[in-house]
């Protein structure tokens, strides 16, 4: 295991022969995941789950959005939270990540996360008839929130025809 690497384990819960799924193989679905789902808790305790664009930078899952957004004050309360993405159906593989939220705060962090992001999300971003475009620009200059999230724990679930679920834990977090 190397830095920033988790220690994996297959669970309990996985079908008879099956083996753990390698870090670098959930590292590629969350890389090639389009949508994602962030889940936090507002202060009263009510659970809010939204859809988002996140990658992989940092060292984290990083996401955006406005300061005054519901995500963005239920994160001020409780900066835990948890990122999901997969498949909607009973085959591929979904993962997990845990984890707890910080801002970006250097512009250097803000610049290497707006490069992740373009280059997984492409013209959406950098196109001018692209939905979010400037969107990289906004976050460069620190007008919309970056937030990276620090996993502490994740899990992958490998789908039919066999199943695993596979818990990666960093321990130095």
């Amino acid at each position: 295991m190397s830095d920033g690497e988790p220690d994996v384990v297959l669970g309990p819960f996985s079908s008879p022969g099956a083996r753990a799924t390698p870090w670098a193989s959930a590292l590629a679905v969350l890389g090639e995941a389009e949508v994602f789902w962030l889940s936090t808790v507002r202060p009263d305790g009510r659970p809010h789950v939204t859809p988002l664009l996140a990658a992989w930078s940092l060292d984290g899952l990083c996401f955006t959005t406005g300061g005054e957004e519901r995500k963005a004050r239920n994160l001020e309360h409780d900066p835990r939270c948890v990122l999901t993405t997969g498949t909607n159906t009973l085959t591929g593989m979904d993962v997990v990540i845990e984890g707890v939220a910080s801002v970006v705060g250097g512009r250097a962090g803000r610049e290497q996360a707006v490069a992740d992001f373009e280059r997984k999300y492409g013209p959406h971003l950098t196109s001018p008839g692209g939905v979010w475009y400037r969107l990289g620009e906004a976050v460069v200059a620190g007008d919309v929130r970056l937030y990276r999230v620090a996993p502490t724990v994740g899990f992958s679930f490998a789908k039919l025809p066999a199943s695993s679920q596979t818990r990666y834990t960093w321990p130095d977090r």
